[in-house]
């Protein structure tokens, strides 16, 4: 069991059902310490390890980690081959982990335009831990927010193309259904490590009312006591979905 020391009391009860995180700084990290880029998303998968064991510990629910993004293409060859055999390699080193420790795995975006060996070893991953009822793990790989609302688009539209579906009565519910994750409560916790203060086309549906967490913290850096910090943050903070101070009290509360 994860140390929560640092939540404060009554915490447990205010910890987020789904935290999402944008893994950052693993290059500048590496480049710090003279070494090349690709050292520091190796350097990453501790941190990985860490805050999926944690949360796992913790009862949190679901954990959607920002892997590979469609613009990452842009990077160097190098760089995003390394990313392809880091990946494979992770998977088959941990998914017994995963599997013995109740977790379910599964992968968002467009699979693909991956490496068939990677679109392989994630399929058997996601075989091999899918009646797991733990901490919902979910990795995007290959993934937009934009792209996740096009995609929930081209559904609907299929639909009331085929005449199984009046434009009438689509709504935001309906839409949703259609995104990723549609199974799953929306983030409650979005965190983003290396100093950066944006999204970056994570989720962006589902982020609409997430509290927002941005830490200087390099990925690598990133262990079980700064995934605390973060928790402990969120535990301290009144979500008020559009309704006043006093609502919202009024509605914890209750």
């Amino acid at each position: 069991m994860a140390d929560a020391s640092t939540i404060p009391p009554g915490a447990p009860a205010r910890l987020p059902r789904h935290v999402a995180i944008v893994m950052d700084g693993n290059g500048r990290w590496a480049q710090a310490r003279g070494r090349p880029r690709t050292f520091g998303h190796k350097a990453g998968v501790g941190s990985v390890r860490a805050v999926v064991e944690a949360s796992a510990n913790l009862g949190i629910e679901a954990l959607t980690l920002f892997a590979f993004s469609s613009e990452n293409w842009q990077r160097p060859q190098s760089e995003v081959s390394v990313l392809m055999d880091l990946f494979i390699a992770s998977l088959r080193r941990e998914v017994r982990r995963l599997n013995d420790n109740g977790v379910r795995l599964r992968v968002i975006g467009g699979r693909e335009a991956l490496v068939p060996k990677l679109q392989e070893q994630i399929a058997a991953a996601e075989t091999q831990t899918q009646a797991n009822t733990g901490l919902q793990l979910c990795i995007a790989a290959n993934y937009g927010g934009r792209w996740d609302i096009v995609e929930a688009a081209r559904r609907l539209a299929r639909d009331v193309a085929d005449g199984k579906l009046d434009p009438e009565t689509i709504d935001e519910g309906c839409f949703a259904d259609g995104l990723s994750l549609a199974d799953l409560p929306p983030p409650d916790l979005f965190i983003r490590t290396g100093g950066e203060s944006r999204i970056s086309n994570f989720l962006l549906w589902q982020l609409a009312y997430s509290e927002l967490y941005f830490t200087d913290t390099l990925w690598p850096d990133f262990d079980t006591h700064a995934y605390e910090e973060a928790l402990a943050w969120y535990a301290g903070r009144q979500r008020r979905f559009g309704r006043t101070p006093a609502q919202a009290r009024q509605q914890q509360g209750a």
